[in-house]
């Protein structure tokens, strides 16, 4: 057995015995008014929180903030009939001009307001930090209370990658002034599904 093998073998059998994982029912918050909670919320940290009845009404947002020039990319596919469906083929270097990326995802948070996208969500893991906006949609169905309920639901998942994004990127570091679009998206727009 070489020196390595013996270290390992020794770290392995010194291990702590196994105890359960605490309780934490307790944390667990109050599903009643969750999307107007969330709304309040993530407007408060600078994005936009719409209710929305389709993915059709989504469109005419995007329509009407957006113009027809400016690059709008999505992984919904229902929505690529009207703005360019993102490939997870392409070089990632070609979003560096996207304007707005929509992408959806099954899990935000009403305490801080953040989504969970992992990256079979994102299409490509650059594209919500390179886009200039980003949109999220998710249906209402999908919000959970707290932080300790999301990670309970996204449990020990297949992801290679994933974060939680709250809001647009912000930063007050600059002579304590509140700057947004520091090192991401300037706007962030969720759209949840009724």
């Amino acid at each position: 057995m070489s020196t390595r093998e013996s270290i390992l073998a020794a770290v392995l059998k010194n291990q702590p015995p196994a105890s359960p994982l605490p309780d934490i029912s307790v944390f667990k918050g109050n599903p009643q008014n969750i999307v107007s909670n969330y709304q309040a919320v993530f407007n408060s940290i600078g994005g936009t929180a719409l209710i929305v009845e389709s993915l059709t009404e989504v469109a005419a947002w995007i329509r009407a903030n957006f113009a027809a020039t400016q690059r709008v990319i999505t992984t919904l596919p229902v929505l690529g009939d009207s703005f360019e469906r993102l490939s997870e083929t392409v070089d990632p270097h070609s979003f560096d001009d996207v304007e707005l990326a929509v992408i959806e995802t099954k899990l935000a948070v009403a305490e801080n307001g953040a989504v969970w996208l992992p990256e079979q969500q994102m299409g490509q893991r650059i594209v919500p930090y390179i886009c200039q906006h980003l949109a999220v949609v998710v249906e209402a169905a999908n919000l959970v209370p707290t932080l300790h309920e999301a990670y309970e639901r996204i449990g020990i998942g297949d992801y290679g990658f994933g974060g939680f994004i709250g809001g647009p990127s912000k930063t007050a570091d600059i002579e304590q002034a509140l700057v947004l679009g520091a090192h991401g998206p300037i706007t962030m727009t969720v759209f949840i599904l009724a």
